[in-house]
């Protein structure tokens, strides 16, 4: 049986280097830090009567052992694959498992007025949303989406 946002957390995963926000390239992706959307998220989500379990990596491998552990455990995701959504077919097969688990891709930055090497995501081919370009205020919209998906 399914999952809801009232009976099982929301995964948040934010991929490489966004353990650094707030002080890797801050006219870029603002001066946020990631316990700022660690608890934007948890905000979010309380206020629409559920919870947010926010993990970060650097690594790959440990992002999809955490996608597989969604399936299992949580409503849906919420998620910043970094610079792992322009490489990372590992990462979209994990997620393509996840059939019926909202998924909603997030980006600090709008990635299509970058370089031209970001305006192409992996990840975006299985996400039911994909939220770029709106800070730290787009995890809010992710996480809303996300309840909204599942009714």
């Amino acid at each position: 049986m399914p999952h809801t946002f009232t009976t099982a957390p929301l995964m948040v995963l934010n991929g490489p280097n966004l353990n650094l926000l707030g002080k890797r390239q801050p006219e870029v992706y603002g001066t946020d830090t990631l316990a700022d959307v660690e608890a934007l998220c948890a905000r979010t989500a309380e206020k629409l009567g559920g919870r947010a379990d926010a993990r970060q990596s650097n690594h790959e491998g440990q992002l999809v052992d955490w996608v597989h552990e969604a399936r299992e455990h949580h409503c849906g995701i919420v998620i910043n694959p970094a610079a792992y959504s322009h490489t990372s077919v590992a990462l979209l097969d994990a997620l393509q498992a996840c059939e019926g688990l909202p998924v909603v891709e997030v980006h600090l930055s709008n990635i299509h007025k970058r370089e031209q090497f970001r305006h192409h995501s992996y990840v975006s081919l299985r996400a039911d949303a994909v939220i770029a370009g709106c800070g730290l205020q787009g995890y809010g919209f992710a996480v809303e989406r996300v309840a909204a998906l599942l009714g």
